[in-house]
């Protein structure tokens, strides 16, 4: 007699793509352009098992698919969609121009998308206002992805902040373009002179990195960050909110962070927010920093002041209120991806097997995100 497979023993329920939050240009991907306050599901454009990656920028959403497709939808004015026009697009709709193209992954800026083949290309569309498509001599927008053709070298890694954008190589080169922080660097550093790759309108090699290789860049509003193969972090740009650890307003060069802050661990891994960061380090440990007054960093304050940047004894960087340094969060140890969540204003960090209702059983919780308040979110069954 054939027997009833057991639930532990039943086929895994399919994975799925969910959206919600802000959706003012259509950017969730649904079809329409109101808010949407409860996770409502997309299933109309692909397979929610091959989502490979998932990001956003200030109005625009974008999907890489595990088979190399790219899927964008959400505000295109400045035809940030790489799609060859400018008129907003309500569901993800496959990059034309990009079909034959495999890419890795793709970042998402303010009005600008940088894109990054599975060959180490480049690509960029969108605003060039700031020089953050990364071609000094183009036109002020770019409606179809065009190649960087001053990085030559095969790229691993890529990110997009408010109007820079950062790239590193297969060799642990660091590159920036894009003068969104010399604006900030001005403005709090006046006087100085600022290094070249601040006001950079073409790639331009991050200096003070030299003795390092680099394996991940990110970026956030007015920072940069980029973690090394021998698990340190470095942070530079803006320090309006105390996310980078240091004394000062503005840091015009990189500077690591101190390994005690991460109680002697190396970092594995590091997700950067709008205005917070999030790091994890070789043991699982979860440490988050930065703004905190939407309640980003996951954890109570005293009162919504305790965000912002404090004095400290300068000659231990580390030494200074808790609330502005790297702090531990215990309840995330071993989160499989602590920090896949990241919008201007919110931060949904799930831990590997927790179950949300109404949204079923998580393995991976694999990436989100808007520089607005709007989530997408791609949960993998429990296998």
């Amino acid at each position: 007699m054939e027997r009833e497979p057991s639930a532990s023993e039943a086929a895994p329920a399919a994975a799925a793509l969910f959206a919600w939050g802000a959706n003012s240009y259509g950017q969730l991907g649904l079809g329409h352009k109101e808010d949407v306050l409860l996770p409502q599901q997309l299933n109309d454009f692909f397979k929610p098992e091959c989502i490979r990656r998932i990001t956003g920028g200030g109005g625009h959403s974008a999907v890489v698919t595990d088979g190399g497709g790219l899927f964008v939808c959400g505000l295109n004015k400045d035809g940030q969609l790489g799609l060859g026009h400018t008129e907003d697009v309500l569901y993800f709709t496959a990059c034309p121009s990009l079909l034959g193209c495999p890419i890795q992954q793709v970042a998402c800026g303010w009005d600008f998308t940088i894109i990054l083949t599975e060959s180490g290309q480049v690509l960029s569309c969108g605003s060039n206002s700031f020089g953050q498509l990364g071609v000094p001599h183009g036109p002020r927008r770019c409606v179809v992805p065009q190649a960087m053709e001053l990085l030559r070298e095969k790229v691993v890694c890529i990110a997009a902040g408010l109007r820079h954008a950062l790239a590193a190589t297969a060799s642990g080169i660091v590159f920036q373009w894009g003068t969104g922080l010399a604006s900030s660097g001005r403005r709090l550093c006046p006087g100085q002179t600022l290094p070249p790759f601040l006001t950079a309108k073409e790639p331009s090699r991050v200096t003070g990195l030299e003795n390092s290789k680099a394996t991940c860049v990110l970026a956030g509003s007015d920072h940069s960050a980029s973690l090394t193969d021998a698990g340190e972090l470095y942070v530079w740009g803006s320090n309006k909110h105390g996310l980078l650890a240091s004394l000062a307003a503005f840091l015009p060069m990189p500077q690591k962070i101190e390994a005690h802050c991460f109680q002697n661990e190396k970092v594995t891994s590091v997700w950067s927010g709008w205005t917070h960061l999030v790091a994890q380090t070789e043991t699982g440990k979860v440490f988050t920093w930065g703004r905190a007054d939407y309640g980003q960093l996951g954890r109570k304050l005293e009162s919504r002041e305790d965000w912002k940047l404090q004095s400290q004894d300068p000659s231990h960087p580390c030494s200074g209120p808790p609330k502005n340094m790297p702090s531990f969060l215990p309840c995330l140890t071993g989160a499989a991806e602590p920090g896949a969540c990241i919008s201007f204003e919110d931060r949904v960090c799930i831990k590997e097997q927790q179950t949300e209702e109404g949204l079923g059983r998580i393995k991976r919780l694999n990436v989100v995100v808007s520089f607005l308040d709007n989530l997408l979110y791609f949960s993998e069954p429990q296998i």
